[in-house]
Parts: C-alpha cells; sequence; structure tokens
C-alpha cells in the first residue's frame, strides 16, 4: 500500500480531482494533506459537493482536526512552508504551482519522501504524460512532473500526427476555461487591460507557458 500526500496550499480544481482520484485507487492510502488557507470542515464540503464532477460518493467527514474518507483518517496540515510538516509518507502530490523545480522539492525528500509528482509544468524535472512518454520514466527519477492541463490534452494528439505524417514546425492554441484568477465582472486587474474583462463575457487573449 503506497502512502501518499497531497499539498495543494491553494484547493484548485486539479487538486481537488487529484485528492477524489487518490481516495479510490486501489494500493494507494492518502495519510496527509497540507492546506494553510482552508479549514478541515470546509475542505469536507469541497470534497463532498462539486459544480463540475457533482456529489462525491464516498463517505467524507472530519473528526479531531482530521479528514477522515471511507473510515481512512487523514492527517491535515496547515503549514505554508512544506518542511515544517511530518510528511511520514512515500509519495507526495506537489500541487501549489509554487514548488515546480528538483531544488524547490528537496525538502519533501528530506522530510522522508522516496518521490515528488509536480502537479504542474517544471523547467528541469522530467515530464511524463500517459500514452506519450511514460514508457521513458525508469523508476529512479525523485522529482517529476506530469505537465500542464494543457500539455496533457495536446501531446497525445502531436504524437499521433507526428508519427504518421511527420510535424516540422507548429503552433497552437488554448481556448480555455475560465480560472479562479480572472474577473466575474469588468473590474481592475495587475495582469493586464484584457484581464480587467469578465471571464463569462469575453473571449480574453493571453500568453502561456503552460505547452
Amino acid at each position: 500500500m503506497a502512502q501518499v500526500a497531497d499539498n495543494p496550499q491553494l484547493w484548485a480544481f486539479y487538486s481537488c480531482l487529484s485528492k477524489r482520484g487518490l481516495f479510490v485507487e486501489q494500493g494507494v492510502l492518502v495519510t496527509v494533506i497540507n492546506d494553510p488557507f482552508i479549514s478541515v470542515d470546509f475542505m469536507v464540503y469541497l470534497i463532498k459537493h462539486d459544480s463540475t464532477q457533482c456529489n462525491f460518493f464516498c463517505d467524507v467527514s472530519y473528526k479531531n482536526g482530521k479528514l477522515i474518507v471511507n473510515e481512512n483518517e487523514i492527517n491535515v496540515f496547515t503549514e505554508k512552508e512544506p518542511s515544517n510538516v511530518s510528511w511520514g509518507v512515500e509519495y507526495i502530490v506537489e500541487a501549489t504551482g509554487i514548488f515546480t523545480t528538483i531544488d524547490k522539492c528537496q525538502s519533501y525528500l528530506q522530510a522522508g519522501a522516496k518521490k515528488v509528482i509536480i502537479a504542474a509544468p517544471s523547467t528541469d524535472a522530467p515530464m511524463f504524460i500517459i500514452e506519450v512518454n511514460e514508457d521513458k520514466y525508469t523508476g529512479k527519477e525523485t522529482v517529476l512532473s506530469n505537465a500542464s492541463c494543457t500539455t496533457n490534452c495536446l501531446a497525445p494528439l502531436v504524437k499521433v500526427i507526428h508519427e504518421k505524417f511527420g510535424i516540422i514546425e507548429g503552433l497552437m492554441t488554448t481556448v480555455h476555461s475560465s480560472t479562479s484568477i480572472q474577473n466575474i465582472i469588468d473590474e481592475p486587474s495587475n495582469e493586464s487591460w484584457r484581464a480587467e474583462r469578465g471571464a463569462a463575457q469575453n473571449i480574453i487573449p493571453s500568453s502561456t507557458d503552460a505547452a
């Protein structure tokens, strides 16, 4: 039974989905969650009810500061610095979007984790995408990335086209759903003038380094 910890720090859509998946995965036991921004009772509410994925079928509750999923008690921490957490696990899902390099993930390894899986692109950690290059995984990697949502959507299609016809040069455009950094209505934004527009009423051009 592999012991897994999750470090979201911001309860993003990806992190919530990763938790739901880990809770029901055979051979995986979630033992630690670290999030300094929400309380454990609110954590229960977010796991149970999702606007996109609907209600979660597992039994979710909390007691004495611990999250309980199908009778499995999970230690919950509220630390902004990962090195302050008593992880005690084999694998860590790094979903903050902050600790995205091998060097920044060293604190997890020093705390005893065998591997750190970054749920975001990385500038130096090897990236693996299912059905694309998972065969390159050797098992010796201690820090690895599952890349971005954009890359996971694009790479399988690019692989098929490249292997069949060959790609010399390409250009891609992501039509992305609204995210938490966008405004619901028109209001000032520190990002750009375009980002000031309400996301539900506008198609907002933006740059990305996700792919």
